[in-house]
């Protein structure tokens, strides 16, 4: 079964982007990163030595980091708004 369907990801782009054919924005990516980073977290929770899934969370979490400095440094009220709609801490 597939968590993350192209309904799902178009849902992302539409609510955090400018619309639901707008991937490219930084908000939309964000967003779309942070769901996939609960949901292997959520994965690793259960199977503590799956280490292929553990390196892909952490590249993840890294992709989102850069995005959001990238946000941060353009537009910082963009990356607050962001950071405030996910709830991201930082």
């Amino acid at each position: 079964m597939n968590y993350l369907t192209a309904e799902k990801k178009q849902e992302f782009f539409k609510e955090y982007g400018k619309s639901n054919n707008d991937t490219g924005s930084p908000e939309g990516q964000i967003a779309l990163f942070s769901y996939r980073i609960s949901h292997l977290t959520e994965h690793l929770k259960k199977n503590r030595k799956d280490y292929g899934t553990q390196r892909a969370l952490l590249k993840l979490v890294g992709k989102r980091r850069r995005l959001l400095d990238y946000l941060k440094e353009r537009d910082i009220e963009r990356y607050r708004e962001i950071i405030k709609a996910l709830n991201l801490r930082k």
